[in-house]
């Protein structure tokens, strides 16, 4: 086993896709297991690849696989975008923007680890790639709208009101700050978004699937990772974090570390 004292090496990549780049950044343990697939992460509707800070190093170590993270187009480091997200956003990133790092990179089959939005969007790339998915762990995402999720963006406009708080944002987002929280609240809160679910794609996860959720999370109540644990076809894992908010990998590091570590060894003995 690597310790913490033996080198990670981190690459970073610019990946061209229609209407500008998207940076990406690699995460390589000294010690990788033999024939293992790249863990990707997918960030939530304020995030980037900076915000998920000492994570993607830690798993990557504790994995003893390549950790991958990008900003989707218009966040953080990636190309700005110069109009809002089209209401079909999460399928987007599975019909374009996924296959475009997948293909920049060179690997074939992979793992995913969505967080938020980022979640719906790992369990859409899994329904659409289902011979390349090896596993999905899904943290925090919604599976449907319900209002306590309005309410939180709600509560969460109103704080990014405050300049202080909004600085905040600015400080991984730069000039793209506005668009990023407009891009969150506008596409969510809009009257046509408002039936929107993960329902069709559920039955179409063929791989094993860790479900993660904090039953205090401010965005969502448990039922959306009971819907999805109930849905997906392959074997699920529903893990509810007690006194958890919405970011488990933050809040609670350690614990989700050990879940997602035991469960991609096991999943990868299940897939054999």
């Amino acid at each position: 086993m690597g310790t913490s004292a033996e080198p990670i090496t981190i690459r970073e990549h610019r990946v061209p896709v229609p209407g500008g780049s998207l940076f990406v950044r690699e995460w390589t343990p000294p010690l990788v297991v033999d024939g293992a697939s790249p863990v990707v992460l997918l960030h939530d509707s304020l995030g980037s690849v900076e915000l998920w800070r000492g994570f993607p190093e830690r798993l990557a170590r504790a994995v003893r696989r390549p950790v991958i993270a990008y900003d989707r187009l218009g966040f953080g480091q990636s190309s700005a975008r110069r109009g809002p997200p089209s209401l079909r956003f999460i399928d987007e990133e599975a019909e374009f923007y996924f296959p475009a790092i997948q293909q920049a990179l060179g690997f074939s089959d992979f793992s995913l680890f969505g967080h938020s939005v980022g979640g719906g969007m790992s369990l859409v790339i899994a329904a659409t790639m289902p011979e390349r998915c090896q596993h999905v762990v899904s943290e925090s995402a919604q599976s449907f709208l319900e209002p306590h999720t309005l309410d939180g963006i709600r509560a969460a406009k109103v704080q990014f009101a405050n300049p202080a708080t909004f600085d905040k944002l600015t400080r991984f987002h730069g000039a793209k700050a506005q668009w990023v929280l407009d891009a969150w609240t506008d596409t969510w809160m809009s009257p046509a978004f408002a039936n929107w679910t993960l329902d069709p794609y559920l039955s179409r996860v063929r791989c094993p699937t860790m479900v993660i959720h904090g039953d205090a999370d401010e965005f969502g109540s448990v039922e959306f990772p009971r819907r999805i644990a109930r849905g997906v076809q392959g074997r699920s894992q529903l893990e509810i974090i007690n006194g958890c908010g919405h970011v488990p990998h933050r809040e609670q590091p350690d614990r989700i570390l050990s879940l997602v570590t035991e469960f991609l060894g096991d999943g990868a003995r299940a897939a054999i």
